[in-house]
């Protein structure tokens, strides 16, 4: 039975190396960005060209060569009201500058979308449905939401948020603290406790999942280049941790038999002799 179970161990192994480096893309980013009337048009500009410039930033490419594959699925949606998505890029495979630089080009050539009222609930269930129009079959889905307000409009963000938690997907915030709204806008961008509070108890949530903050537009680019090599280093280190859950397993169920593994990836060479 030993050997058997030894040959049944190797197989287990081997299906597991293969599904976490061997795939094309195992992590899928939709980046979804606020685009109601309270983000005026120097702000929106500002926006954009912090997507674009986090994207192609130096920060963000190494950590997506530093996972295996090195490459991650990226989407950009804009978003408004309870009726208003856009999805402005469709998924692309990243790998390298040239890749990135393409979707950033793609993000800064498109038309502004909408302007209208805020409905962060509706932004995830887009990427929720945008999630299934996916290509890959990839491990970890992260939602990036970035915003200046409050949900007003659409289902509570709290529903749409649980439900797709319960689904496994991570969603990430990127609060825009807007210091001088106008006299309308106030209370929307500016709610009890602060935006940033409000995100952390409405809209983020699931695994690993964090919030940063922007204090203007002037610094979005820099935020969301953080942000993103952030991303992509958390799911890379979920899938290490994953190896060595799989490592741990396969020492424990082969001390009395002996057999070598020799594969192309971190994990070079295991050897389990026998006692």
């Amino acid at each position: 039975m030993r050997p058997a179970f030894a040959a049944i161990a190797v197989l287990a192994f081997l299906g597991l190396v293969h599904e976490t480096y061997g795939a094309e893309v195992d992590l899928e980013v939709i980046l979804t960005a606020d685009i109601s009337r309270s983000i005026y048009d120097a702000e929106f500009d500002l926006q954009r060209k912090g997507y674009a410039a986090a994207l192609t930033d130096p920060r963000v490419l190494t950590a997506i060569q530093g996972r295996p594959g090195a490459a991650i699925g990226v989407s950009f949606i804009e978003w408004s009201g309870d009726e208003e998505q856009q999805v402005v890029v469709d998924w692309t495979e990243i790998r390298d500058e040239e890749a990135a630089g393409s979707v950033a080009a793609a993000i800064l050539a498109a038309p502004r979308s909408f302007m209208g009222r805020t409905s962060i609930s509706a932004a995830i269930d887009l990427a929720m449905a945008h999630f299934a129009k996916s290509k890959w079959q990839a491990k970890r889905r992260v939602i990036d939401i970035s915003g200046d307000g409050t949900n007003n409009s659409g289902r509570p963000v709290t529903e749409a948020r649980d439900q797709a938690i319960a689904q496994g997907v991570t969603i990430n915030g990127l609060a825009i603290i807007n210091d001088q709204p106008s006299l309308g806008y106030s209370a929307h961008t500016q709610p009890p406790g602060g935006l940033p509070l409000y995100y952390r108890q409405n809209v983020i949530g699931g695994p690993n999942s964090f919030l940063l903050v922007v204090q203007d537009f002037n610094s979005f680019a820099d935020a969301m280049a953080n942000k993103l090599a952030k991303e992509i280093d958390v799911a890379r280190d979920a899938a290490e941790r994953r190896m060595s859950s799989v490592r741990r397993r396969l020492d424990s169920s082969c001390s009395s038999t002996f057999f070598a593994i020799s594969i192309s990836d971190p994990i070079s060479r295991s050897n389990c002799k026998a006692s």
